[in-house]
């Protein structure tokens, strides 16, 4: 889909595409062979469906910038091309040329698979017009509501949600995220394979609507 002038694209699962000036990914997982090369990724969190090192020898370049949180760094082993690497943690900020990349808290409130301690982060990334949210793997957590905050007349703000429940958000929880959050649209995610199934997603879509927030359902690239 297009906002704006910047191309939107789901991956399956948590992993996204995102093209305006320059090429960026969000927790590629499973992506196909033949994808354009990265300018910027980032990972959430070091879990193998969110930074797999597999997936991301696809898509680097010389140059290409891996945002990531310090556990990830980790599991990152030698490219055949030179990288730049961040580490980054709740509250990090990074500007690169005209992108500004916030890491936002992502943690479980009552399970264990992904623990605030853990310092583990969905992200931020405002592109002109445009605030992009990635939430990657949370709960609906307080820290929710200060995202209010970064909404500014005459830019789209475009909310990434989980909603497979079990390891992250149940539908039901997404949609009260959504309410909270008001986006401009609302896109589901982390559905489709490891947990969560297309039937929750037209559910998603459904509640969001009857609570008058715009939802796209992407299809799987």
């Amino acid at each position: 889909m297009k906002v704006g002038d910047v191309e939107l694209k789901w991956l399956g699962h948590s992993g996204f595409f995102i093209k305006n000036s320059r090429i960026i990914y969000i927790d590629p997982y499973n992506i196909k062979e033949g994808l354009e090369k990265a300018d910027i990724i980032l990972i959430t969190h070091s879990h193998y469906d969110h930074c797999s090192v597999a997936d991301l020898k696809k898509i680097v370049q010389d140059g290409t910038r891996i945002i990531l949180t310090a556990d990830s760094q980790s599991k990152i082993t030698r490219f055949d091309v030179p990288v730049k690497i961040d580490i980054v943690e709740p509250g990090k900020e990074l500007e690169i040329g005209e992108i500004k990349i916030s890491a936002f808290p992502a943690y479980n409130l009552d399970k264990h698979f992904h623990l605030k301690d853990e310092g583990w982060v969905g992200y931020l990334l405002k592109l002109n017009n445009l605030i992009i949210y990635h939430a990657g793997d949370t709960d609906l957590i307080p820290e929710m509501q200060k995202l209010t905050g970064y909404k500014q007349p005459g830019k789209e703000f475009v909310a990434l949600l989980p909603i497979g429940g079990r390891f992250t958000m149940n539908v039901e929880e997404a949609v009260e995220a959504a309410k909270l959050i008001k986006p401009s649209i609302a896109i589901p995610m982390h559905f489709g394979s490891i947990v969560g199934v297309n039937e929750d997603a037209n559910e998603f879509k459904d509640l969001c609507e009857e609570n008058n927030i715009k939802c796209e359902i992407l299809e799987k690239e």
